[in-house]
């Protein structure tokens, strides 16, 4: 309990002061973890309503591997990156290992299967009711995909927000592709598991408190956007 209170006085004493690197870290997370979600949905919600429409041979097992990428460990994604985009590696060239960007497509790689999926899931129920409607007024399935994103879109908040919350709290894969490095590739949990390393535990607590209270904040928000635009509808 101790720890617990000198973790929360921590925390606020960072934020009344304004401080600093705390911001710093705070914007870098946001902006990484953000970038990665909106790529993210870029790419598995078109693909979760695809599969929904579509059918083909082989449409189980890629909504199988679909889903066993789900669950993909974020340590073997980081290696993988890491292996690319090291010196040696295939896109080692760009330099990218180590920087932001690294981040961000390790990030993408992890929570785009998670998006993709709940995606599909939630309008595979929606594709029941349309399906006689659409297929009936000779509907392209590039029509037919933008119509449920379209109409399935406050339930597909649902999978961004899965996604935001598995990578805002990811630390394996960013780790070892960002390296940590003070004020170029620094997030919160990265800062989190520094701090517990070095017997900061206060101050890994308050990191901790922070970045909690950033994922509520993030999904209230979202949220409150979708509730405002129902109610503007009505």
């Amino acid at each position: 309990m101790d720890d617990l209170w000198q973790g929360m006085l921590a925390a606020l004493r960072l934020i009344v002061a304004l401080d600093a690197d705390l911001f710093e870290i705070i914007g870098r997370s946001l902006y990484v973890t953000l970038t990665a979600t909106l790529i993210a949905s870029a790419i598995g919600l078109p693909l979760g309503a695809w599969l929904a429409v579509s059918r083909f041979r082989q449409r189980r097992v890629v909504i199988s591997l679909l889903n066993a990428l789900m669950g993909l460990p974020p340590v073997v994604v980081g290696l993988l990156t890491y292996l690319i985009f090291s010196r040696a590696g295939p896109l080692g060239v760009f330099g990218l290992l180590f920087t932001p960007t690294a981040m961000i497509i390790a990030q993408c790689i992890i929570i785009t299967p998670l998006i993709a999926s709940i995606a599909h899931q939630s309008l595979r129920d929606l594709w029941a009711e349309y399906h006689d409607l659409l297929i009936s007024i000779s509907t392209t399935r590039g029509t037919r995909i933008r119509t449920l994103l379209w109409d399935g879109r406050r339930a597909l908040l649902t999978a961004s927000l899965a996604g935001f919350g598995r990578a805002i709290g990811e630390v394996g894969a960013i780790l070892i592709v960002g390296g940590n490095i003070d004020h170029v590739t620094r997030v919160l949990t990265t800062a989190i598991a520094l701090e517990t390393s070095k017997g900061n535990l206060a101050m890994a607590l308050a990191l901790g408190l922070i970045l909690i209270a950033l994922a509520i904040g993030v999904n209230l928000a979202v949220h409150g956007l979708s509730r405002t635009e129902r109610t503007a509808r009505w």
